[in-house]
């Protein structure tokens, strides 16, 4: 989450701030160019080290930084399904943002019987942002030598009950790799992300995605809402518009 405000008196300052190209750049760099943006580039890039035509399965899809995995690994050419918390991210997901498939976990009574019906030849990658029951079932699902990236465990946060590991047997076994990372780790290919997906949402490839609340009084519910799973994209507080 990030507040801001707006100040007319900086477009006074130079008149390229009031080009619609320079309007549109500073427009992403809060929603999508920006730490939680570049914490999906690297765990993709980087942990889940794809390969054309894998198998990706992205929970809490439709937040600031499961969407925008979602749509760096269609690009790139994998098969992608994310799950995620109502039937509006789910459609979003789908027709929106080009994901192959998408389900409400809130309607799944058996997350394993889920993916394995999404995925019958198995998961190669699972970029998870969520922890507990759902990194279990994709644990379950995992082909051999799959890859785990642990962005977050949102679920976890404020519920310790829900705090569940992976099936050893599967991790052993099936040798797979699971590991967690922060986004500053990435900071050296923060350019490289930048110009990536600057060209990727000038030309219409990716969207990004945000979710504004209004006033400085609003900080306390929106700060909430992201652990309920209320916002889509990236959740912004605008503090004022002067």
């Amino acid at each position: 989450m990030m507040a801001y405000y707006k100040s007319g008196e900086e477009d006074k300052l130079n008149k390229r701030k009031t080009t619609p190209t320079f309007v549109a750049e500073q427009e992403h760099r809060k929603k999508v160019l920006c730490l939680t943006g570049l914490a999906a580039y690297g765990g993709f890039f980087n942990v889940c080290k794809p390969k054309k035509g894998e198998t990706l399965f992205v929970s809490a899809a439709s937040g600031s930084v499961g969407n925008v995995v979602g749509q760096l690994a269609k690009l790139f050419g994998c098969y992608v399904v994310g799950c995620a918390g109502s039937k509006e991210k789910v459609d979003l997901l789908k027709d929106k943002l080009g994901f192959d498939a998408a389900f409400n976990y809130k309607e799944e009574p058996d997350l394993k019987l889920t993916l394995r019906r999404y995925f019958p030849d198995g998961i190669d990658m699972y970029f998870d942002n969520v922890g507990g029951e759902i990194l279990e079932a994709a644990t379950d699902n995992m082909n051999f030598f799959g890859r785990i990236a642990v962005c977050g465990v949102i679920s976890e946060y404020t519920d310790a009950e829900k705090r569940r590991g992976p099936n050893m047997i599967n991790v052993v076994y099936k040798r797979l790799t699971i590991q967690g990372f922060l986004s500053i780790e990435y900071m050296d290919q923060f350019a490289d992300y930048v110009s990536t997906v600057s060209d990727h949402l000038r030309n219409g490839k990716m969207h990004a995605l945000e979710d504004i609340s209004q006033g400085i009084e609003s900080i306390p519910s929106a700060f909430v809402g992201l652990f309920k799973g209320s916002n889509i994209g990236k959740k912004i507080v605008q503090i004022a518009d002067i």
